[in-house]
């Protein structure tokens, strides 16, 4: 079943879980995510990066994913992330996507706020949410942000302007970064709380893949309620991917559907493995009774 991000991310935030939002690749990832979700009866927000949404055309994304959670007995959102890229962000609200992330945080915090009050009344306006990011959460993803911190904003500062945009959650700077982890990173659960002191809407965490358990837990007690995940199944998908052509090209036996086997079963892996870590696993029926 298709639902709002920002009603399964409320569930969360009043419940004392998280709701994985993992970044997939194409059907094969997308079909893979959502069995781990029916396998685990967890909610779950399937989110799609600007350089997947380009390639594979918002129309086509938007028939895969319906074809895929529209029959699933667990709420799934389908999400776009990071775009500082408004026409495509129209795009997907046009297609009646669940959500988008306006990344605004390339932009001075005036024109961050401007615009991203200008993103909220378009979509709202077609039943979509919108999470905000308007400080940069370091590292690139698929293209989009930077190494460097380009802008950092107080808890006071991230609250008000969420407060008169309207966005539906938020995306701070929490000591995380994307991709993979060269060093232990700084993390900020306190950060959380005294966001959560000032405003009641979800907070989002991003860079996940690599964290542990204790960190996860720490950050949803803090006040997390969405973590994203991106990374680890890009790396699941491509390691299984990589053994199979290996494991092929020694025997001699050239057969895609069973690559296409093996790449499921890892990326399902993957996602499970979060989806019991955040303890959204069993939260299915509640978050879409609510």
């Amino acid at each position: 079943m298709i639902e709002s991000t920002v009603q399964l991310a409320r569930h969360g935030q009043a419940n004392g879980y998280g709701v994985a939002a993992v970044n997939i690749l194409d059907d094969l990832s997308l079909r893979a995510a959502i069995a781990a979700a029916v396998d685990l009866s967890a909610p779950l927000i399937v989110q799609v990066s600007v350089k997947t949404a380009r390639s594979i055309g918002v129309d086509l994304m938007t028939t895969m994913f319906r074809a895929a959670a529209g029959p699933a007995p667990v709420p799934v959102a389908l999400h776009l992330d990071h775009c500082p890229d408004r026409a495509l962000i129209a795009d997907v609200v046009a297609a009646g996507w669940s959500s988008v992330l306006f990344d605004a945080s390339d932009r001075d915090l005036a024109a961050a706020e401007a615009e991203t009050a200008e993103v909220v009344a378009l979509a709202h306006a077609a039943g979509v949410d919108v999470e905000s990011e308007i400080e940069n959460i370091i590292g690139v993803e698929d293209g989009v942000g930077s190494d460097t911190a380009l802008h950092a904003y107080s808890v006071e500062q991230l609250a008000a302007v969420a407060g008169r945009t309207g966005a539906d959650l938020l995306a701070p700077q929490l000591g995380t970064a994307h991709g993979a982890y060269t060093r232990s990173p700084v993390l900020l659960p306190e950060r959380v709380r005294a966001l959560a002191r000032l405003s009641d809407r979800p907070i989002v965490l991003h860079g996940g893949t690599g964290l542990g358990e204790r960190d996860f837990r720490a950050f949803i007690d803090a006040g997390v309620s969405k973590i994203n995940i991106s990374t680890g199944l890009k790396l699941a998908y491509m390691r299984a991917a990589l053994d199979h052509t290996r494991q092929a090209e020694a025997a001699g036996r050239w057969d895609p559907p069973s690559m296409f086997a093996d790449i499921s079963r890892a990326v399902t892996a993957e996602v499970a493995k979060h989806l019991e870590m955040f303890g959204s696993a069993g939260r299915a029926q509640a978050a879409a009774a609510r």
